[in-house]
């Protein structure tokens, strides 16, 4: 519990420093955000705070539910489900044709990454959390967790990011 109490902290001091701290960004975006990008980011931030909270979580093979076992798109489902209300189903690569692309240099926190693992395309998905790092559930050591997009491992099996929201 702690540990899930000190991640989403850090994920609200990581959110706020990217906000207000210094940068080599403008300070005045070029174009201002509209509303629907707004929200959008909003529901990301909660997607990825819901995605903190599950770590540690138990995988399990078809799992949909954190009482029994989560696997990586049953993960995605239950979160999206109880954050904003959207019932996305199926596969990896199911949930890849139910989302839009996304250039990974544009990844915001909620959208979602998809990687080629047992040597099938969209095989496995996380969330985006910010700061090149990712909540997933791997059947390697049977337990949600957080890894890094630059980690050699998922570097080399990277597909594509997609969102889900507008």
């Amino acid at each position: 519990m702690r540990q899930h109490v000190f991640l989403v902290t850090l994920l609200a001091v990581t959110l706020m420093a990217a906000c207000g701290g210094p940068s080599s960004r403008p300070l005045v975006p070029e174009k201002p955000p509209t509303q629907a990008s707004r929200a959008s980011n909003e529901k990301g931030v909660e997607v990825a705070l819901y995605a903190l909270g599950l770590v540690d979580t138990g995988y399990r093979y078809g799992g949909k539910n954190p009482e029994a076992g989560l696997d990586c798109s049953g993960m995605v489902s239950h979160i999206y489900q109880n954050t904003v209300g959207l019932k996305i189903s199926g596969s990896a690569a199911d949930i890849a044709r139910q989302s839009r692309p996304v250039d990974r240099q544009e990844l915001r926190p909620g959208d979602l990454v998809f990687f080629k693992t047992s040597h099938r395309s969209f095989s496995h998905v996380g969330i985006y959390i910010g700061d090149a790092r990712f909540v997933h559930a791997p059947s390697s050591n049977g337990k949600v967790r957080i890894d890094r997009l630059d980690d050699r491992y998922y570097a080399q099996r990277y597909e594509a990011a997609r969102t889900l929201f507008d």
